[in-house]
């Protein structure tokens, strides 16, 4: 009998070219911002080794290049040294995506051995106890700057990223002379998007236009700063979707050059789409490709057959693609809606409302939700 759930394939459809491995929804932080879905508590199932180095396989042979380590935190996994040492034997250009927590040098060193590229290590704040507040650790904070030198020391480049919000967005003079005195190659300043338990707690993250502005400037002075002394610190600062009145080109595209595979063996076009309304295909029930070309997950969002006016008419939909489904769904409940960051959009007044909600009074960082199994579980069906 067919799969409802796969369609023909469609031969204008390029390969993947870039994995995300979720190896685990498990992490010892608590972070109020965390992109994982809402109900993770209720996903326990974890790809074996075996299933995951099939997994790996599969993808290569499509096409894939560069595979991410992620997760919760990838270092929680015992095996994570024997799926990068099959990544490298399989030729994908490998980055560990951590908090740091897990890490010590006798596993940077074995994560070397095994052929890891490249590790990027996630701050919350340039000052401990706002760290503390964000991560729910009073800990994590020293060790992930011990972690980030010991990351340098090992040879490879140090690549920070630091989720900005409204408690910390303030500090971002401080947070970057942390990363120019730590040494850092490259420092991704991401502005907090909306997504799993950020959007739950948005009034409390979502920063103002003018703190937007103002570190927008502050980026600017440092960059001209580290210019004039030949320090090459590269800043990317990434404005919040709620800020902007173009949506981005979310992930290339549905299913365009992009999957994430969760820790369960769920397969989605993004590490967001599992709060969609949707059934997505697992892996080893069916195989990658199979996946990628055939199923209806996949396949219903490429293009713009799919798309509702105005993005249907707009000479602009093969730039953006209709923005991103995630967003477009969590903010009028319509998974076809045209992306609402988009100031044609009908539903552009929920972005105007939460700019203005931004501009007043937020909630402390104690009155946000943290991240946690007991908090999830609210969100758990059945």
């Amino acid at each position: 009998m067919s799969d409802p759930r796969m369609t023909p394939r469609d031969h204008s459809v390029g390969a993947p070219l870039w994995l995300l491995a979720e190896l685990t929804y498990r992490c010892p932080l608590q972070c109020p911002y965390c992109s994982n879905p809402l109900d993770f508590a209720a996903h326990r199932d974890e790809l074996s080794t075996d299933e995951w180095i099939e997994t790996m396989r599969q993808a290569r042979a499509m096409g894939a290049v560069q595979l991410g380590f992620s997760g919760g935190e990838p270092l929680v996994r015992d095996d994570l040294e024997a799926l990068v040492a099959e990544a490298r034997q399989l030729g994908f250009y490998t980055n560990l995506i951590t908090s740091g927590l897990g890490l010590d040098e006798a596993r940077i060193v074995a994560l070397r051995e095994a052929g890891l590229d490249h590790i990027q290590i996630s701050l919350q704040a340039g000052d401990a106890e706002v760290a503390a507040a964000v991560a729910g650790s009073p800990k994590a904070h020293a060790k992930k700057l011990a972690m980030a030198r010991a990351v340098k020391s090992a040879g490879y480049p140090m690549v920070l990223n630091v989720v900005l919000h409204r408690h910390n967005i303030d500090d971002l003079d401080a947070i970057i002379a942390l990363c120019d005195d730590l040494g850092a190659d490259a420092v991704e300043l991401a502005n907090c998007q909306m997504y799993g338990w950020a959007q739950l707690n948005r009034a409390g993250l979502l920063p103002s236009r003018a703190q937007i502005e103002a570190a927008e400037a502050t980026t600017a002075r440092w960059r001209a700063t580290l210019a004039a002394r030949g320090r090459d610190m590269r800043l990317l600062f990434v404005v919040p979707d709620y800020h902007e009145d173009r949506p981005k080109a979310c992930m290339g595209g549905w299913g365009a050059i992009f999957m994430t595979v969760a820790p369960d063996g769920t397969v989605l076009p993004c590490h967001s789409a599992r709060d969609l309304p949707m059934r997505f295909p697992r892996v080893p029930e069916h195989s990658l490709a199979a996946i990628w070309y055939e199923s209806a997950a996949f396949n219903r969002f490429r293009g713009d057959a799919w798309m509702p006016a105005p993005c249907r008419d707009c000479d602009e939909r093969h730039q953006d693609h209709g923005g991103c489904r995630c967003q477009a769904y969590l903010l009028t409940g319509d998974l076809s809606a045209t992306d609402p960051v988009c100031d044609r959009s009908p539903d552009h007044h929920l972005i105007e409302a939460a700019r203005a909600e931004a501009d007043g009074e937020a909630r402390s960082l104690g009155e946000l939700v943290s991240r946690n199994a007991r908090e999830s579980r609210v969100f758990c069906r059945g």
